[in-house]
């Protein structure tokens, strides 16, 4: 029986190339992501183990090395890789993406754009 909880990430600041236009491609701007990762925790919040759990650590170096690394036209591409890459995390069971582009290149004061996914395990 799945005991479902959610692993809460915020604020994972990351400073890369991500976008379709050549200055985005040129010059690493800020972005920032959420993940809300579903797991079964009720094993872990009953032993206090580490290993019953998503080690949120480990996560959180995967999505960001990936975010910095690599380069996407589109946030929602971005967003479709860092699900992924959370999803082969063994004890994960669904999860949810927000990635924002804090300095979008547009014409008009705006704080931030971006988009959400969810993806579950097949």
């Amino acid at each position: 029986m799945s005991e479902s909880g959610r692993i809460e990430i915020r604020g994972l600041r990351v400073v890369a190339r991500h976008g379709l236009l050549p200055e985005e491609r040129e010059r690493a701007q800020p972005f920032e992501i959420d993940l809300d990762i579903e797991a079964d925790l009720g094993e872990a919040g009953r032993r206090d183990d580490l290993a019953a759990t998503v080690d949120y650590g480990n996560v959180v170096r995967r999505v960001h090395d990936l975010a910095a690394t690599r380069s996407f036209g589109l946030l929602e591409a971005l967003a479709e890789a860092i699900a992924a890459e959370v999803l082969a995390e063994p004890r994960v069971e669904a999860v949810s993406v927000s990635v924002r582009k804090l300095r979008p290149p547009v014409a008009v004061d705006l704080g931030s754009v971006g988009v959400r996914v969810r993806r579950r395990r097949p």
